[in-house]
């Protein structure tokens, strides 16, 4: 054990005065594995992070979820025109699955508005995202009213003027959010008394974040704004009861549709049934997918810095000929200059890698500095990567060299140093 920790610590110094007497080529030879290393990272560093924010941006609802809209969330095999032509879900379609349906622990009613304006006496927020939707919405989302309280079924049902609004516009417009309730904000022409103020939740994804918005029940959103049957987003949130069979559970939902619609057993749904289960899982082959060209992307710098490390070795070999049979003559086995290499080729390419790493860090504070809205993470387990490929490459590009050091004859070795 002791004789490896000694080859491990000369082929440190070994490596260390390379890095010295040689500057020039060695960070030539170090380039290539350093690029490579911050090329690998940052791809896998980004893509993890954006993966984090999306999901983040949905963790607050069941993955068992499902949403039921005129369009697909994920591929389909129906052609985009003949979707486009499909009508919207309707008020009367989510009362059908509330009356009929069984299984279901909530179900709720959506529908788009157009972005406006929120105005209280001389304050105006127009950065607001507005959420038109049934009372039941509090149920199947994790909403956590800290001033007030949400909206209940009889003023969801009556479409009551009412709205519950998130911190930041609670903020711009009453300075706190204790203020806000009682007070009487102005949109869509119309005058709206808050009753409730969401906790502040803090940047999602793109600035998409509770904390600006504004919800109301759709039924005063359908009074201002009637019934679309082809344009906008309107959709049916259904949050299913734990341990219930969701593939039989999502057939009782589409045949009691297909009723309604009055299609036949020949025609297709006019409407589709997304499952946040299959999205999460969508968004994990989009971003496995990424991963992937990037890595092959990357692995043509780990290439290059592979043949740079080679080469720096075989020089290495070359010059320090007369050392190697001096050591084999006084019985250093192949197995000792075998390691030797190996080691130094190692320790190098650790050099470029934590270089390489160290770029990625200093990318990732600087992101995080002037993105906002999005959160640049650098995992332990992406660092775990790089130090590996890193040592791997050192392995890969060491081993010719480190084979044909310790297979040179000690007397032809000597001559040839000499």
């Amino acid at each position: 054990m002791l004789i490896y920790l000694r080859v491990l610590k000369e082929s440190f110094n070994f490596a260390i005065n390379a890095l010295r007497n040689n500057k020039l080529r060695t960070f030539l030879s170090l380039v290539g594995v350093t690029i490579g290393i911050f090329s690998i990272i940052a791809i896998l560093a980004a893509v993890d992070s954006l993966k984090k924010e999306i999901e983040g941006s949905i963790s607050s609802l069941d993955t068992s979820t499902m949403i039921i809209a005129r369009f697909s969330f994920g591929p389909t095999d129906i052609p985009r025109w003949k979707w486009q032509q499909f009508p919207n879900v309707s008020y009367e379609e989510y009362q059908l699955i509330k009356r009929s349906v069984f299984d279901i622990e909530a179900v709720a009613y959506a529908t788009n508005v157009p972005n406006t304006a929120v105005k209280y006496e001389g304050n105006t927020v127009s950065n607001v995202n507005f959420v038109a939707i049934t009372h039941e919405h509090y149920d199947i989302e994790s909403l956590k009213v800290v001033e007030g309280r949400y909206y209940n079924e009889s003023e969801s049902n009556s479409g009551s003027q009412v709205v519950v609004i998130g911190y930041e516009v609670a903020t711009e417009l009453f300075g706190v959010p204790a203020a806000a309730i009682g007070k009487k904000v102005r949109m869509y022409g119309r005058k709206f008394t808050v009753i409730g103020t969401l906790k502040k939740e803090g940047s999602g994804l793109g600035g998409d974040s509770k904390d600006t918005w504004v919800l109301f029940p759709a039924n005063a959103a359908r009074k201002i704004f009637g019934d679309s049957k082809t344009a906008g987003f309107q959709r049916i949130i259904v949050k299913p009861e734990k341990g219930v069979d969701e593939e039989e559970l999502m057939a009782t939902i589409r045949q009691k549709l297909r009723v309604a619609r009055g299609l036949k057993t020949d025609d297709v749904d006019t409407f589709f049934i997304n499952q946040l289960k299959g999205l999460v899982e969508f968004i994990d082959n989009i971003t496995g997918t990424m991963n992937l060209v990037g890595l092959l992307i990357s692995g043509f710098s780990l290439l290059v810095g592979g043949f740079g490390i080679a080469n720096i070795m075989f020089v290495s070999v070359k010059e320090r000929t007369n050392l190697i049979g001096i050591q084999k003559s006084l019985g250093a086995k192949r197995r000792f200059i075998l390691l030797q290499f190996l080691f130094e080729a190692v320790v190098l390419a650790l050099f470029g890698g934590i270089i390489g790493m160290l770029f990625v860090w200093l990318l990732a504070q600087g992101a995080n500095a002037y993105l906002d809205d999005f959160e640049f993470v650098l995992s332990g387990w992406n660092m775990f990567i790089g130090t590996s490929v890193s040592v791997l490459i050192g392995l890969i590009a060491g081993i010719l060299p480190a084979i044909s050091a310790s297979r040179l004859d000690p007397v032809e070795a000597i001559r040839t140093g000499m």
